[in-house]
């Protein structure tokens, strides 16, 4: 199987290189030439697998570069039970509330308690037996952009990993405090974090622009080093996310709650696209899905472009308590444009370069009517986000983080909306205790403690849950990074990092 980009069906890559790359040169992003297509004989043979195995076969139809025992030894080193707290990384929790049925496919049992972890921590191990297929003897110098969990996730993931580097860029005051401490006491010798002077995209922007300048990159190839990306715009990041869609349709399946065969729908809080355009690509191999329900903060760029057809980034940007959404260009949707666009190249570099001169672009009636069948939008402001965590544990006894909550809240408009009662798959991206702030303030009208890590005892007392061991465990940790630049300082920030001069 081999990948093109986004913006020129001419630019062809094998699976390798469209992870070693990250991003083609011209700016587009890497997608499959096509999908395997799997029959309802084929989910039922995996229901009698465990992740492990079920991510072994879907990873092994895409990667046709590399070997069996390549995919099982990645697979295997990353989802461990020490890792993820058990034999099932991505377990479930059902609430039936009504008519309605939701399964809350909880994402954060992993090492840095968020969503991310269930790519980032294969990622490494498929981007390293990459470069070594198709750059033999490079370094991968790993750039990455977060709104709060990448960074950690990816840092987690890229620690001390032989023949990387890895610098995260955040925005100051726009992450959480524990996603920031989180970051800043980072260990590893190849790691470094830097806040910058502005919001997540302008981050993202600015990464995209040191990976597509030809001069750093030709000062990189002088250091025998290449620029390589953790985001989801990586080809590598976004496949295993596709996994634990079919994973958690077949726990469905064994646990009762639906037939094989039965339509399930999809509910993302949804801020850079990856991990819903994730349950698209499922369903286009043959998963039963029936809707997609794109759940935005009160950063509702998505949410208009699905009523409308037009996005505009040209809007107030909010800082809000699912910091991890707060973006205005979301970057995968343009892998959903070439798709429901006939994979028309050239309508999709050109939508791309509308957004990036004028800020705005309009699809035409025949993509809005194909993202209009799939695709239902809606957002959640702070106080319904606040307002929906309190009810969760007050009526279901479930403790729900603020971008979990966005997604049941936007899910129940839906189903309000529309009537439709099909079981939904709910992803819960993030632990509770990553926003203990804003979960503690939704669950309690007492007076909230000074301090983050006062705050996260008290929601454990208050609840009755546990605080994650990875989360615990950084209230004595050493800073080790506190620098700040603005975005235009970015290139020469990244240089700095690696020891080339000028």
């Amino acid at each position: 199987m081999n990948y093109n980009s986004t913006r020129d069906k001419s630019k062809v890559v094998s699976a390798s290189q469209a992870i070693a790359q990250g991003i083609s040169e011209e700016g587009g992003l890497f997608v499959p030439q096509q999908l395997p297509k799997y029959t309802m004989d084929d989910i039922k043979a995996m229901l009698s697998a465990d992740y492990r195995g079920r991510a072994k076969k879907i990873m092994g139809d895409f990667l046709s570069d590399f070997t069996a025992e390549e995919i099982e030894e990645s697979v295997n080193a990353a989802y461990t039970a020490e890792k993820f707290g058990g034999e099932n990384p991505a377990p479930i929790s059902y609430i039936e509330s009504g008519d309605k049925k939701m399964a809350l496919l909880e994402l954060w049992h992993g090492p840095t308690c968020a969503f991310k972890d269930m790519a980032l921590q294969i990622l490494p191990h498929l981007l390293t037996k990459s470069v070594k297929k198709t750059y033999n003897g490079k370094e991968a110098v790993i750039l990455v952009a977060t709104s709060g969990d990448t960074g950690k996730a990816a840092l987690e993931g890229f620690k001390d990993v032989d023949g990387t580097k890895i610098m995260v860029f955040y925005p100051t005051g726009g992450v959480s405090p524990m996603q920031k401490r989180q970051m800043a006491t980072q260990k590893g010798d190849n790691v470094s974090v830097v806040a910058i002077r502005g919001n997540f995209d302008d981050a993202q922007t600015g990464v995209k622009k040191i990976f597509t300048n030809n001069e750093i990159k030709q000062r990189l190839a002088e250091n025998n080093m290449l620029f390589s990306s953790a985001n989801s715009i990586n080809w590598g990041r976004l496949l295993p996310q596709i996994v634990y869609y079919f994973s958690a349709y077949c726990d469905m399946v064994n646990e009762g709650r639906i037939a094989l065969g039965d339509k399930i729908n999809v509910c993302v809080p949804t801020g850079n696209f990856g991990n819903i355009l994730a349950s698209f690509y499922a369903m286009n191999m043959g998963l039963p899905v029936g809707r997609f329900i794109c759940a935005s903060n009160s950063n509702n760029v998505l949410t208009d472009f699905i009523k409308t057809g037009t996005y505009d980034k040209k809007r107030k940007f909010f800082t809000t308590i699912s910091p991890s959404m707060d973006i205005l260009v979301s970057s995968n949707l343009e892998r959903l444009l070439y798709h429901i666009s006939g994979e028309n190249a050239e309508k999709v570099a050109e939508l791309m370069n509308a957004l990036n001169t004028e800020g705005v672009y309009t699809v035409d009636d025949e993509i809005k009517e194909k993202l209009n069948k799939y695709f239902w939008g809606g957002y959640c402001d702070d106080d319904n986000t606040q307002k929906t965590i309190g009810d969760l544990y007050k009526n279901e006894n479930y403790l729900a983080d603020t971008h979990t909550a966005v997604a049941v809240n936007v899910y129940e408009q839906y189903a309000k909306e529309t009537g439709d009662m099909t079981p939904v798959v709910i992803a819960s991206t993030a632990s509770p205790y990553k926003f203990a702030k804003a979960v503690l303030a939704s669950v309690t009208d007492e007076a909230l403690p000074e301090d983050e890590f006062s705050m996260v005892d008290e929601l454990s007392a208050k609840t009755g849950t546990a605080v994650p061991a990875p989360l615990a465990s950084l209230k004595d940790a050493e800073e080790r990074f506190s620098f700040v630049c603005d975005v235009d300082e970015m290139p020469q920030t990244v240089l700095s990092g690696l020891s080339i001069n000028g």
